[in-house]
């Protein structure tokens, strides 16, 4: 059969997942690519594949001999068409895909496209360096897992889109290319032409759009958004990225939690079918810094720290003793019989190494024995009374072994959170089918920048608790923000806060941060102007889309889920960009390279 008259004749009737026992004695077509080819004895055998999944087809001479003389010129990754009718299977059932029961007898055959040989197997788990699965990315998107992927990340999308429609948000769009504000990230920065010498700065967030549209009466805004950082990538972070961005006026902390629960809910259940309860847990920041030693714990495992300062700070032990006399503390971590007992000497002593580089010198470690007594480094300097203090404080027994970090506070609480998750993952604590959703609230509004000026922990838009303006220029680093992170399982999935809508509370913010009026004029005029004419208070949340999918899929990197990913140095191995870029055009946006 010619080409054309395949093409214009027959169209496809079903995908290659759709089939099943009730199809026996239809007559189909089915279009995909060859994903194997065996020949037993005269009759051809491959299996088809698109999408949506695989079915077997058979070649016969007594089907159609034409479709079985093609059938043998067929290899891996043709593109196909096929027409038969469908057959049982009988006994012979492939229990692995779900159109295991039946088989298309094919009685014509088209073959829209030969392929060369690819440059590694399509199929799930290959061991191929990624630069050649990115150099060839349209081939690796055609791998079922990573096609699985996409096809929960386009759920993802669709169900942000009905739950929130339904919650009389409004889709609306912001500009990608803005004015550059000095802070956060390094934005990436675009010429323009017909303003030489003059730039704009791709949006690294719709910040201060959505607090426009809020100004404007907008009231309820959300949009699925690409935004750009121009920053040093990792596993899990990309240049272009996308968020789930939400504001809302006329509102308090529980009511933009209230929606992202909903919305969480409905995520889950309409990507991957699980049931998701709300509301969610609730924990302040200083509590998870002190039971977790960070702001995003993993709740999948039971292992709080414990904050033994005062007990340690007289206990005789040197390195106690001098850590608490230069202002920091010591934290502990109790780890119950019968794990304690899983852990070797060799074991113990490498936590060393592996805490160095999150800066501190060591981690001691004590095994307890019947009546409370320590085995290990700490023991015999550690007075009685300080050991017993302990103890109690850990609600440690025999058979439990404690590890111990004395360090300034932010070092001691980071240095611990990691060998809390480390020992989760050694001694298998970790509930891996789990999600445990946490809200982590009442963040400090400022932290120490590296130069120790104050700089805002969030965004300088983000309110301050009520009860702490008094403190906002005297105090500053005891003010608390009404600003509210999303946590799943050690992940930070979406950050927000109740913003400032009141002129004065700005303008104090600003203050605080070491920001003139005229500093604050340049960087944010056109808010602080459009902050003059009866701005509704307001709040809002982004989600960071690629995690969530990342989470949703059980994909080990963001490069699984987003299509056409970038490396770590931001190339694009698949279109070579970025490129080198023409004198001319150069020359017309004004630009000279330095050598």
């Amino acid at each position: 059969m010619a080409a054309s008259e395949f093409l214009t004749t027959l169209k496809r009737t079903h995908t290659c997942g759709q089939l099943r026992a009730g199809d026996v004695g239809n007559d189909v077509v089915l279009m995909g690519w060859v994903d194997s080819r065996r020949d037993h004895g005269g009759r051809v055998f491959i299996d088809l594949r698109d999408r949506d999944g695989i079915t077997q087809v058979v070649f016969g001479p007594d089907y159609d001999a034409a479709a079985h003389a093609l059938a043998g010129e067929l290899r891996g990754e043709f593109c196909i068409g096929v027409r038969g009718k469908v057959i049982s299977r009988g006994t012979n059932i492939n229990p692995k895909i779900p159109t295991g029961t039946i088989e298309l007898e094919a009685t014509s055959l088209e073959i829209f496209s030969r392929s060369e040989t690819p440059p590694f197997q399509i199929e799930d788990g290959i061991d191929t360096a990624e630069a050649i699965r990115l150099k060839h990315r349209d081939l690796d998107l055609r791998r079922p897992e990573l096609q699985k992927n996409f096809i929960v990340r386009s759920k993802i999308y669709q169900s942000v889109r009905n739950t929130l429609t339904e919650e009389r948000f409004l889709e609306l769009e912001t500009p990608f290319m803005g004015k550059y504000t000095p802070g956060g990230a390094r934005n990436f920065l675009v010429p323009s032409r017909l303003n030489p010498h003059h730039f704009y700065a791709l949006a690294e967030s719709p910040q201060l759009y959505k607090q426009l549209f809020m100004v404007a009466g907008m009231d309820r805004y959300f949009q699925i958004v690409r935004c750009f950082r121009d920053e040093d990538l990792r596993q899990d972070r990309q240049p272009e990225f996308t968020q789930i961005d939400l504001e809302l006026s006329f509102v308090v902390e529980e009511d933009v939690q209230r929606v992202v629960e909903k919305l969480i809910v409905a995520l889950w259940k309409d990507a991957i079918g699980a049931d998701i309860t709300a509301p969610f847990q609730r924990m302040t920041y200083d509590e998870a810094m002190s039971k977790y030693g960070v702001d995003k714990p993993d709740l999948r495992f039971d292992l709080p720290l414990g904050d033994i300062t005062e007990a340690a700070g007289t206990s005789g032990f040197k390195v106690f003793d001098d850590a608490v006399a230069a202002g920091g503390i010591v934290k502990a971590l109790r780890i119950p019989a019968p794990g304690g007992e899983k852990l070797s000497r060799k074991d113990l002593d490498g936590l060393t190494d592996f805490a160095k580089p999150y800066g501190v010198r060591g981690v001691a470690y004590v095994r307890v024995n019947e009546g409370g007594a320590w085995q290990g480094a700490p023991a015999k300097a550690t007075s009685e009374s300080a050991r017993t203090a302990i103890n109690t404080r850990l609600g440690a027994v025999a058979g439990d072994v404690i590890l111990f970090v004395a360090d300034k506070a932010k070092t001691a609480n980071t240095t611990m959170g990691a060998i809390r998750l480390e020992m989760g993952r050694r001694l298998d604590l970790i509930q891996k089918d789990a999600w445990r959703f946490l809200w982590v609230t009442d963040f400090p509004l400022f932290e120490r920048g590296d130069a120790g000026n104050w700089v805002a922990s969030h965004h300088p838009f983000t309110s301050p608790k009520l009860e702490d303006l008094p403190h906002l220029e005297s105090d500053p680093g005891r003010v608390r923000a009404r600003a509210y992170d999303l946590v799943l399982n050690g992940n930070e999935i979406a950050g927000g806060s109740i913003r400032i809508h009141q002129a004065e509370v700005q303008a104090r913010a600003f203050r605080a941060l070491g920001l003139s009026d005229d500093e604050a004029r340049a960087k944010f005029g056109f808010l602080l102007e459009a902050f003059k004419y009866g701005p509704p208070p307001h709040g809002g949340i982004a989600f960071g889309l690629d995690r969530l999918a990342m989470l949703l899929c059980g994909a080990d990197s963001l490069r699984d889920v987003i299509a056409f990913p970038k490396t770590q140095k931001g190339t694009d191995l698949m279109t070579e960009a970025p490129v080198e870029i023409q004198q001319k055009q150069l020359d017309e946006l004004h630009i000279t390279i330095k050598k």
